[in-house]
Protein backbone atom coordinates (compact mmCIF):
# COMPACT_ATOMS: atom_id res chain seq x y z
CA UNK A 1 0.00 0.00 0.00
CA UNK A 2 2.55 2.52 1.04
CA UNK A 3 4.59 1.99 -2.49
CA UNK A 4 1.65 3.23 -4.13
CA UNK A 5 2.53 6.66 -2.11
CA UNK A 6 6.23 7.07 -2.12
CA UNK A 7 9.51 5.08 -4.07
CA UNK A 8 10.27 2.49 -0.27
CA UNK A 9 12.21 -0.18 -0.71
CA UNK A 10 10.58 -3.69 1.18
CA UNK A 11 13.45 -3.29 3.89
CA UNK A 12 12.87 0.39 4.43
CA UNK A 13 8.93 0.28 5.09
CA UNK A 14 9.62 -0.41 9.05
CA UNK A 15 12.24 2.41 9.33
CA UNK A 16 9.74 4.98 7.55
CA UNK A 17 6.32 4.13 9.33
CA UNK A 18 8.20 4.65 12.38
CA UNK A 19 9.92 7.90 11.22
CA UNK A 20 6.88 9.09 10.07
CA UNK A 21 4.87 8.30 13.65
CA UNK A 22 7.74 9.72 15.64
CA UNK A 23 7.36 13.43 13.52
CA UNK A 24 3.40 12.82 13.90
CA UNK A 25 4.33 13.12 17.77
CA UNK A 26 5.86 15.80 17.82
CA UNK A 27 4.06 18.18 15.37
CA UNK A 28 0.80 17.22 17.04
CA UNK A 29 2.30 17.94 20.34
CA UNK A 30 3.40 20.89 19.35
CA UNK A 31 0.06 21.99 17.93
CA UNK A 32 -1.75 21.33 20.86
CA UNK A 33 0.01 23.53 22.62
CA UNK A 34 0.33 26.16 19.72
CA UNK A 35 -3.53 27.34 20.70
CA UNK A 36 -2.60 27.29 24.38
CA UNK A 37 0.07 29.50 24.55
CA UNK A 38 -1.83 32.07 21.48
CA UNK A 39 -4.44 32.04 24.21
CA UNK A 40 -2.04 32.89 27.11
CA UNK A 41 -0.19 35.46 25.12
CA UNK A 42 -3.61 37.41 24.12
CA UNK A 43 -4.64 37.31 27.92
CA UNK A 44 -1.27 37.82 29.54
CA UNK A 45 -0.47 40.73 27.32
CA UNK A 46 2.23 39.25 25.13
CA UNK A 47 1.83 41.51 22.30
CA UNK A 48 5.77 42.28 21.13
CA UNK A 49 6.71 39.87 18.87
CA UNK A 50 9.99 41.45 18.24
CA UNK A 51 10.78 40.77 22.14
CA UNK A 52 9.71 37.01 22.42
CA UNK A 53 11.82 36.19 19.48
CA UNK A 54 14.88 37.87 20.91
CA UNK A 55 14.24 36.55 24.29
CA UNK A 56 13.96 32.80 22.49
CA UNK A 57 17.39 34.04 20.40
CA UNK A 58 19.07 34.40 23.85
CA UNK A 59 17.84 31.01 25.15
CA UNK A 60 19.01 29.16 22.49
CA UNK A 61 22.53 30.60 23.04
CA UNK A 62 22.54 28.68 26.10
CA UNK A 63 20.35 25.61 25.22
CA UNK A 64 23.18 25.02 21.73
CA UNK A 65 25.83 24.02 23.78
CA UNK A 66 24.45 22.52 26.37
CA UNK A 67 23.16 19.59 24.01
CA UNK A 68 26.21 19.89 22.03
CA UNK A 69 28.06 18.50 25.50
CA UNK A 70 25.54 15.52 25.58
CA UNK A 71 26.42 14.23 22.44
CA UNK A 72 29.66 14.56 22.43
CA UNK A 73 30.18 12.38 25.54
CA UNK A 74 26.60 9.96 25.03
CA UNK A 75 25.41 8.40 22.05
CA UNK A 76 22.41 9.35 19.94
CA UNK A 77 20.14 6.58 21.27
CA UNK A 78 20.51 7.76 24.53
CA UNK A 79 20.74 11.61 24.45
CA UNK A 80 17.76 12.47 22.14
CA UNK A 81 15.45 10.53 24.57
CA UNK A 82 16.75 12.21 27.54
CA UNK A 83 16.50 15.70 26.06
CA UNK A 84 12.64 14.81 25.12
CA UNK A 85 11.76 13.61 28.17
CA UNK A 86 13.34 17.13 29.85
CA UNK A 87 10.99 19.02 27.74
CA UNK A 88 8.03 16.51 28.93
CA UNK A 89 9.27 17.24 32.77
CA UNK A 90 8.93 21.09 31.63
CA UNK A 91 5.61 20.83 30.51
CA UNK A 92 4.63 19.32 33.38
CA UNK A 93 6.16 21.45 35.82
CA UNK A 94 3.82 24.42 33.71
CA UNK A 95 0.84 21.90 33.78
CA UNK A 96 1.10 21.92 37.90
CA UNK A 97 1.88 25.69 37.84
CA UNK A 98 -1.12 26.88 35.83
CA UNK A 99 -3.15 24.19 38.05
CA UNK A 100 -2.06 25.31 41.44
CA UNK A 101 -2.41 29.47 40.41
CA UNK A 102 0.28 31.78 42.55
CA UNK A 103 1.81 33.01 39.36
CA UNK A 104 0.79 36.25 37.92
CA UNK A 105 -0.70 35.33 34.39
CA UNK A 106 1.42 37.66 32.42
CA UNK A 107 4.73 36.39 33.66
CA UNK A 108 3.41 32.80 33.42
CA UNK A 109 2.31 33.68 29.81
CA UNK A 110 5.39 35.26 28.53
CA UNK A 111 8.02 32.40 29.88
CA UNK A 112 5.55 29.88 28.63
CA UNK A 113 5.37 31.49 25.40
CA UNK A 114 9.28 31.37 24.57
CA UNK A 115 9.87 28.02 25.97
CA UNK A 116 7.12 27.06 23.56
CA UNK A 117 8.99 28.69 20.97
CA UNK A 118 12.59 26.80 21.88
CA UNK A 119 10.73 23.47 22.16
CA UNK A 120 9.31 23.53 18.93
CA UNK A 121 12.72 24.19 17.19
CA UNK A 122 14.89 22.41 19.15
CA UNK A 123 13.05 19.37 19.13
CA UNK A 124 11.86 19.12 15.05
CA UNK A 125 15.82 19.99 14.63
CA UNK A 126 16.98 17.06 16.60
CA UNK A 127 14.34 15.35 14.62
CA UNK A 128 15.79 16.07 11.65
CA UNK A 129 19.55 15.56 12.70
CA UNK A 130 18.77 12.05 14.05
CA UNK A 131 17.10 11.41 10.00
CA UNK A 132 20.14 12.81 8.49
CA UNK A 133 22.44 10.14 10.28
CA UNK A 134 20.07 7.53 9.61
CA UNK A 135 19.50 7.53 6.16
CA UNK A 136 21.08 7.94 3.18
CA UNK A 137 21.46 10.76 0.72
CA UNK A 138 19.89 8.69 -2.10
CA UNK A 139 17.31 7.29 0.53
CA UNK A 140 16.59 10.97 1.78
CA UNK A 141 15.51 12.34 -1.75
CA UNK A 142 13.08 9.67 -2.18
CA UNK A 143 11.63 9.44 1.76
CA UNK A 144 12.39 12.39 3.50
CA UNK A 145 9.19 13.80 1.76
CA UNK A 146 6.77 11.29 3.03
CA UNK A 147 8.38 11.27 6.22
CA UNK A 148 7.73 15.15 6.56
CA UNK A 149 3.91 14.25 6.05
CA UNK A 150 3.77 12.93 9.62
CA UNK A 151 4.40 16.55 10.65
CA UNK A 152 1.59 17.88 8.46
CA UNK A 153 -0.96 15.14 9.06
CA UNK A 154 0.65 15.92 13.11
CA UNK A 155 -0.31 19.71 12.78
CA UNK A 156 -4.08 19.13 11.20
CA UNK A 157 -4.94 16.42 14.15
CA UNK A 158 -3.55 18.32 16.51
CA UNK A 159 -6.11 21.50 16.33
CA UNK A 160 -8.68 19.08 15.65
CA UNK A 161 -8.28 17.48 19.28
CA UNK A 162 -8.09 20.75 20.62
CA UNK A 163 -11.34 22.17 18.35
CA UNK A 164 -13.19 19.08 19.88
CA UNK A 165 -11.87 18.15 23.87
CA UNK A 166 -10.86 22.02 24.79
CA UNK A 167 -14.07 22.86 26.47
CA UNK A 168 -15.30 19.36 27.97
CA UNK A 169 -11.83 18.56 29.21
CA UNK A 170 -10.47 22.13 29.73
CA UNK A 171 -7.71 23.20 27.61
CA UNK A 172 -4.70 23.16 30.20
CA UNK A 173 -5.12 19.27 30.66
CA UNK A 174 -4.54 18.68 27.30
CA UNK A 175 -1.08 19.32 27.88
CA UNK A 176 -0.81 15.99 29.30
CA UNK A 177 -1.30 14.62 25.68
CA UNK A 178 1.41 16.31 24.40
CA UNK A 179 2.96 14.85 27.19
CA UNK A 180 1.82 11.46 26.16
CA UNK A 181 3.58 12.16 22.88
CA UNK A 182 6.43 13.28 23.76
CA UNK A 183 7.38 10.11 25.05
CA UNK A 184 5.93 7.97 22.38
CA UNK A 185 8.29 10.00 20.32
CA UNK A 186 11.27 9.21 22.89
CA UNK A 187 10.10 5.45 22.34
CA UNK A 188 10.30 5.75 18.16
CA UNK A 189 14.21 6.84 18.63
CA UNK A 190 14.81 3.63 20.50
CA UNK A 191 13.03 1.86 18.33
CA UNK A 192 14.61 3.30 15.42
CA UNK A 193 18.22 2.96 16.64
CA UNK A 194 17.78 -0.98 16.89
CA UNK A 195 15.85 -1.64 13.75
CA UNK A 196 16.51 1.60 11.39
CA UNK A 197 17.75 -0.09 7.90
CA UNK A 198 20.30 1.89 6.23
CA UNK A 199 22.40 1.92 2.79
CA UNK A 200 25.65 2.87 4.85
CA UNK A 201 27.41 0.35 6.51
CA UNK A 202 25.76 -0.03 10.30
CA UNK A 203 29.08 -0.06 12.35
CA UNK A 204 29.34 0.02 16.07
CA UNK A 205 30.46 4.12 15.77
CA UNK A 206 26.81 4.83 14.42
CA UNK A 207 25.72 4.45 17.79
CA UNK A 208 28.36 5.62 19.40
CA UNK A 209 29.29 9.17 20.87
CA UNK A 210 29.90 11.98 18.60
CA UNK A 211 32.90 13.16 20.67
CA UNK A 212 34.60 16.66 20.21
CA UNK A 213 34.19 19.40 21.94
CA UNK A 214 31.49 22.03 22.88
CA UNK A 215 31.79 24.64 20.32
CA UNK A 216 33.31 22.30 17.70
CA UNK A 217 29.83 22.64 15.92
CA UNK A 218 30.14 26.34 14.90
CA UNK A 219 33.73 26.05 14.27
CA UNK A 220 33.01 23.37 11.74
CA UNK A 221 29.91 25.63 10.58
CA UNK A 222 32.45 28.61 9.57
CA UNK A 223 34.78 25.82 7.48
CA UNK A 224 32.46 24.29 5.24
CA UNK A 225 30.86 26.17 2.41
CA UNK A 226 28.17 23.45 2.27
CA UNK A 227 27.57 24.58 6.19
CA UNK A 228 27.90 28.25 5.57
CA UNK A 229 25.92 28.02 2.81
CA UNK A 230 22.67 26.09 4.59
CA UNK A 231 23.05 29.12 7.71
CA UNK A 232 23.09 31.10 4.90
CA UNK A 233 19.60 30.13 3.58
CA UNK A 234 17.92 29.52 6.75
CA UNK A 235 18.30 33.12 7.20
CA UNK A 236 17.60 34.35 4.69
CA UNK A 237 14.15 32.10 4.86
CA UNK A 238 13.77 33.05 8.46
CA UNK A 239 13.60 37.05 7.69
CA UNK A 240 11.31 36.31 4.49
CA UNK A 241 8.87 34.64 6.77
CA UNK A 242 8.96 37.33 9.67
CA UNK A 243 8.27 40.05 7.11
CA UNK A 244 5.52 38.48 5.51
CA UNK A 245 3.72 37.16 9.08
CA UNK A 246 4.38 40.77 9.77
CA UNK A 247 1.95 41.56 6.29
CA UNK A 248 -0.31 38.92 6.94
CA UNK A 249 -1.09 40.87 10.54
CA UNK A 250 -1.52 43.86 8.88
CA UNK A 251 -4.41 42.70 5.80
CA UNK A 252 -5.95 40.22 8.43
CA UNK A 253 -6.53 43.33 10.52
CA UNK A 254 -7.54 45.73 8.10
CA UNK A 255 -10.34 42.86 6.49
CA UNK A 256 -11.27 41.17 9.53
CA UNK A 257 -12.81 42.82 12.13
CA UNK A 258 -12.87 41.38 15.79
CA UNK A 259 -11.18 38.52 17.53
CA UNK A 260 -13.52 35.67 16.38
CA UNK A 261 -12.65 37.25 12.59
CA UNK A 262 -9.16 37.23 12.54
CA UNK A 263 -9.19 33.68 14.53
CA UNK A 264 -11.12 32.63 11.68
CA UNK A 265 -9.04 34.43 9.05
CA UNK A 266 -5.59 32.73 10.27
CA UNK A 267 -7.22 29.38 10.62
CA UNK A 268 -8.33 29.54 7.05
CA UNK A 269 -4.89 30.06 6.08
CA UNK A 270 -3.52 27.67 8.49
CA UNK A 271 -5.75 24.46 6.91
CA UNK A 272 -5.04 25.57 2.98
CA UNK A 273 -1.25 25.49 3.79
CA UNK A 274 -1.35 21.91 5.91
CA UNK A 275 -3.90 20.56 2.99
CA UNK A 276 -1.84 21.51 0.29
CA UNK A 277 1.40 20.72 1.79
CA UNK A 278 0.56 17.33 2.81
CA UNK A 279 -0.59 16.28 -0.85
CA UNK A 280 2.55 17.62 -2.20
CA UNK A 281 4.41 15.48 0.39
CA UNK A 282 2.90 12.21 0.18
CA UNK A 283 2.89 12.37 -3.46
CA UNK A 284 4.93 14.54 -5.18
CA UNK A 285 8.01 15.75 -3.50
CA UNK A 286 10.10 12.37 -3.22
CA UNK A 287 9.60 11.57 -6.87
CA UNK A 288 10.13 14.84 -7.99
CA UNK A 289 13.96 14.77 -5.80
CA UNK A 290 14.71 11.93 -6.63
CA UNK A 291 14.01 12.42 -11.06
CA UNK A 292 15.26 16.23 -11.22
CA UNK A 293 17.66 16.30 -8.30
CA UNK A 294 17.17 18.70 -5.14
CA UNK A 295 17.78 21.88 -7.50
CA UNK A 296 14.17 22.21 -8.43
CA UNK A 297 13.14 21.06 -4.70
CA UNK A 298 14.85 23.82 -3.09
CA UNK A 299 13.95 26.67 -5.86
CA UNK A 300 10.53 26.24 -5.60
CA UNK A 301 9.96 28.45 -2.39
CA UNK A 302 12.09 31.01 -2.61
CA UNK A 303 10.95 31.35 -6.30
CA UNK A 304 7.15 31.41 -5.18
CA UNK A 305 8.36 34.15 -2.32
CA UNK A 306 9.41 36.10 -4.83
CA UNK A 307 6.82 35.98 -6.80
CA UNK A 308 3.91 36.12 -4.22
CA UNK A 309 5.60 39.25 -2.50
CA UNK A 310 5.68 41.32 -5.76
CA UNK A 311 1.72 40.19 -6.57
CA UNK A 312 0.95 40.51 -2.56
CA UNK A 313 1.88 44.40 -3.22
CA UNK A 314 0.46 44.81 -6.12
CA UNK A 315 -2.68 43.33 -4.83
CA UNK A 316 -2.67 43.49 -0.76
CA UNK A 317 -6.06 41.53 -0.35
CA UNK A 318 -7.27 38.44 2.08
CA UNK A 319 -7.81 36.50 -0.83
CA UNK A 320 -4.21 36.46 -2.65
CA UNK A 321 -2.53 36.29 0.85
CA UNK A 322 -4.01 33.10 1.91
CA UNK A 323 -3.00 32.20 -2.17
CA UNK A 324 0.90 32.96 -1.39
CA UNK A 325 0.68 31.92 2.38
CA UNK A 326 -0.74 28.67 0.61
CA UNK A 327 1.49 27.74 -1.72
CA UNK A 328 4.61 29.51 0.10
CA UNK A 329 4.19 26.96 3.02
CA UNK A 330 3.49 23.76 1.05
CA UNK A 331 6.60 24.89 -1.39
CA UNK A 332 8.65 24.83 1.77
CA UNK A 333 7.21 22.12 3.88
CA UNK A 334 7.16 19.31 1.18
CA UNK A 335 9.90 20.65 -1.41
CA UNK A 336 12.44 22.77 0.35
CA UNK A 337 12.62 21.75 3.98
CA UNK A 338 13.06 17.89 3.16
CA UNK A 339 15.50 18.44 0.15
CA UNK A 340 17.87 21.09 2.82
CA UNK A 341 17.58 18.02 5.22
CA UNK A 342 18.96 15.47 2.26
CA UNK A 343 22.14 17.78 1.77
CA UNK A 344 23.05 17.37 5.86
CA UNK A 345 23.01 13.47 5.06
CA UNK A 346 26.84 14.04 3.11
CA UNK A 347 28.50 15.64 6.18
CA UNK A 348 29.96 13.71 9.20
CA UNK A 349 27.91 13.24 12.52
CA UNK A 350 29.32 15.85 14.51
CA UNK A 351 28.17 18.52 12.10
CA UNK A 352 24.71 16.80 11.73
CA UNK A 353 24.27 17.28 15.53
CA UNK A 354 26.05 20.08 16.43
CA UNK A 355 26.36 22.51 13.34
CA UNK A 356 22.81 22.04 12.30
CA UNK A 357 21.17 22.54 15.80
CA UNK A 358 23.04 25.81 16.01
CA UNK A 359 21.54 26.68 12.10
CA UNK A 360 18.00 25.59 12.86
CA UNK A 361 17.91 27.42 16.03
CA UNK A 362 20.24 30.01 16.82
CA UNK A 363 21.02 31.35 13.10
CA UNK A 364 16.91 31.13 12.49
CA UNK A 365 15.98 32.91 15.90
CA UNK A 366 18.41 35.22 15.73
CA UNK A 367 17.09 36.28 11.69
CA UNK A 368 13.51 36.31 12.89
CA UNK A 369 14.52 38.64 16.18
CA UNK A 370 16.71 41.00 13.65
CA UNK A 371 14.23 40.91 10.76
CA UNK A 372 11.39 41.81 13.20
CA UNK A 373 13.01 44.67 14.83
CA UNK A 374 13.91 45.97 11.44
CA UNK A 375 10.16 45.37 10.05
CA UNK A 376 9.31 47.39 13.24
CA UNK A 377 11.30 50.30 12.19
CA UNK A 378 10.72 50.65 8.69
CA UNK A 379 7.09 50.58 9.91
CA UNK A 380 7.37 52.90 12.25
CA UNK A 381 9.06 55.15 9.70
CA UNK A 382 6.08 55.27 7.90
CA UNK A 383 6.76 52.52 5.10
CA UNK A 384 3.59 51.33 3.41
CA UNK A 385 2.75 47.86 2.98
CA UNK A 386 3.40 47.56 -0.49
CA UNK A 387 6.69 49.11 0.41
CA UNK A 388 7.35 46.37 2.78
CA UNK A 389 6.28 43.84 0.51
CA UNK A 390 8.47 44.71 -2.20
CA UNK A 391 11.23 45.08 0.45
CA UNK A 392 11.25 41.23 0.74
CA UNK A 393 11.86 40.17 -2.87
CA UNK A 394 15.60 41.07 -2.96
CA UNK A 395 15.81 38.75 0.23
CA UNK A 396 13.73 36.10 -1.57
CA UNK A 397 16.39 36.31 -5.08
CA UNK A 398 19.18 36.25 -3.04
CA UNK A 399 17.69 33.09 -1.38
CA UNK A 400 16.98 31.37 -4.59
CA UNK A 401 20.73 32.23 -5.58
CA UNK A 402 21.53 30.33 -2.30
CA UNK A 403 19.73 27.14 -2.72
CA UNK A 404 20.48 27.07 -6.79
CA UNK A 405 24.38 27.02 -5.93
CA UNK A 406 23.94 24.84 -2.55
CA UNK A 407 22.41 22.05 -5.31
CA UNK A 408 25.24 22.40 -7.77
CA UNK A 409 27.88 22.14 -4.21
CA UNK A 410 25.97 18.89 -3.17
CA UNK A 411 26.93 17.70 -6.20
CA UNK A 412 30.67 17.58 -5.39
CA UNK A 413 32.10 15.62 -2.35
CA UNK A 414 32.32 17.66 0.80
CA UNK A 415 36.22 18.09 1.98
CA UNK A 416 36.90 17.26 5.35
CA UNK A 417 38.07 18.78 8.12
CA UNK A 418 40.70 16.49 10.12
CA UNK A 419 41.69 18.79 12.82
CA UNK A 420 37.69 19.26 13.37
CA UNK A 421 36.53 15.56 12.77
CA UNK A 422 35.26 13.79 15.69
CA UNK A 423 37.07 10.50 17.54
CA UNK A 424 34.39 8.31 16.19
CA UNK A 425 34.60 9.41 12.69
CA UNK A 426 38.34 9.65 12.39
CA UNK A 427 38.28 5.82 13.37
CA UNK A 428 35.91 5.07 10.87
CA UNK A 429 38.10 6.32 8.24
CA UNK A 430 39.53 2.97 6.35
CA UNK A 431 43.85 3.21 6.59
CA UNK A 432 45.77 4.63 4.13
Amino acid sequence: MLKKFVNVKDEEVGSVLLSFVYFFTLMCGYAILKPLRDEMATAGGVKNVAWVFTATFVVMLVVVPVFSALVARWPRQRVIPLVYRFFLLNLLGFFVVMKLGGVPREQLARVFFVWVSVYNLFVVSIFWSFMADLFESEQGRRLFGFIAGGGTVGLLVGPFLVKHLAEPLGATNLMLITAVLLEVSARCVRRLSHRAVVVRPREAAAEAPVGGGVFDGLRLLFSSPLLLGLGLQILLYASTSTFLYNQQAHIVASVASGSDARTAAFANIDFWVQALTLVLQTLVAGRLMARFGLGLALAVAPLVTAIGSFWLAMVPSMLVLIAFKSLRGATHYSLERPAREVLFTSVDREAKYKSKGFIDTVVYRGSDSVSSWLYTGLDKLGMSTSALSLATIPLAGLWLAVSLWLARLARKPEPSAPALASPVDAARRPAA
